[in-house]
Formats: structure tokens, sequence, C-alpha cells
């Protein structure tokens, strides 16, 4: 019996995508807008995202930018309404905001660990908590949090950053658990280290590059190409019975 396709479309779903500025993040929000979504950019300044939104209106997708300080409770908040307000739901969420400030544990300040734990661990946790709510109302959503290897390896110089994206790890499992019940899937993408306007300063230097090459046994550094194909499908129909799930797209650094 012939069985039909997957279905890999996000046609008529609406999109929110934290830090959707640069980088992942708007590498995302491009590709749900690709799959059919419309989408709500969640950035720093809104008018600096002006060319994002007239590129995927000219696509043919509803685009709102808001203004999103995360962990800014109150920001989160007005981005959440403002979304509803312009969309009447929010059918998948992307955090993507992140810091990554590395250093040797024992050199690590105070400064620094509040800054790692209250954008990624904090922002990710209220950001999801206040989308959650919205889609536990609908019976349905999507929610990926884009963390990294660094929650399933040890890098040397980062350990905090390590902590914090295995907490996002682990907090996306118990949200599974707990949300199930109302048709919500939370799930984590984990890149390695990926081409983007952050990780260049990094990669320019050859030894870091030659280094980071030797943990990833497909032999190159990842494109943001290669992250958002893994969220498009767990937004999608075609990922329906997946939740709890951690995707690796690391290059096989994990397992070497």
């Amino acid at each position: 019996m012939q069985r039909n396709a997957p279905d890999f479309s996000l046609e008529g779903k609406v999109t929110l995508v934290t830090g959707a500025s640069r980088g992942i993040g708007r590498a995302c929000a491009r590709a749900c807008a690709a799959a059919g979504s419309d989408i709500v950019l969640g950035v720093r300044n809104v008018a600096a995202s002006a060319d994002l939104v007239a590129e995927l209106e000219g696509a043919g997708r509803k685009a709102l930018a808001v203004e999103l300080d995360i962990p800014n409770k109150a920001h989160i908040a007005q981005a959440v309404d403002a979304a509803l307000t312009a969309f009447g739901r929010i059918d998948v969420l992307v955090n993507n905001v992140g810091v990554a400030p590395g250093n040797l544990a024992e050199l690590v300040e105070e400064k620094d660990l509040d800054e790692i734990l209250d954008v990624n661990i904090k922002g990710t946790f209220l950001m999801t908590q206040a989308v959650g709510r919205q889609m536990i109302k609908r019976n349905g959503g999507r929610i990926i949090s884009i963390s990294s290897q660094a929650g399933t390896v040890a890098l040397r110089g980062e350990a905090i950053y390590c902590m914090s994206k295995a907490a996002i790890n682990h907090l996306s499992r118990c949200l599974a658990a707990e949300w199930a019940r109302y048709n919500v899937t939370v799930n984590t993408v984990s890149p390695t280290f990926i081409h983007t306007d952050g990780t260049a300063p990094f990669l320019s230097d050859p030894a870091n590059h030659q280094a980071t090459l030797d943990h990833i046994p497909l032999g190159r550094i990842g494109e943001t190409d290669d992250v958002v194909g893994a969220v498009v499908f767990l937004a999608s129909p075609a990922a329906g019975l997946i939740t709890g799930a951690n995707l690796l797209v690391d290059g096989g650094w994990s397992v070497a």
C-alpha cells in the first residue's frame, strides 16, 4: 500500500524566533518562513530588523518584529502579547537567545556566571513559560530550544556555558513530560561550532579552526543550514510523536 509522504510543511503556522536578528536565529526565521510559517522576530532593535521583515513579506509571509530583551520578564510579556495581538496565536517557539563568554573555571567571575545563567537558563525558562501558557490554552504547540553540543560534551574553558546548556536540555525533558497532555512538544537542537558572526573571531584563528575540525568526524564546521533543517523538522507535523529529544547537529563530535 502506498503511504503519503511525511509532512514537513509549516503552512498556516505562526512561529516566534528569539534572537532573530542574526546567525542561527535569522536563519531559523527564514527557514520556517520558507516552510510556510508566518514569523514573529524577537529582536533587541526592531528598526535594524526592517530588512528581514521586508524579505519575509516579499516572500509572501506575514512578519512582525517585536522588541525582546531576554531575560527581562516585562519585555517577554510584551513581546508575547504583541505576537498574540497581531496573529492570535503562537504555534511554534524557537528559543535561540544565548551567551557564551568563555573562561577557565578558576577564573570565572560572579558577573560572568550571573550573565550566562540569567540569559541562557532564566531567559529560556521565562520565554518558554510565557509562550507555553498560551499553547496550553490552545491545546497544542511546538517548542524548540537551540542548545549546544556543550550540553553533552565537555569543552575546556566553557564550564559555565556547558552547565547552562545541559540545564536547558534537561529542562526541555521535564517540560516535555509535563506538557505532553496538552499536545505541546518540547525539544532541543544542539549544534557544534557553526559559521556565524559570533563564532567568526574564534574560527578565524587557524589553530582554533584546525583544533575544532579535529573533533568533528564529518570533517567540516557547520553552516546555519545544517541547523535549520532540524528546527523545521521538529516544528512540522512529521515530528508529531517526538518530544523530550535532544537532536545533536554536531558532525559526530559527541560520539568520536
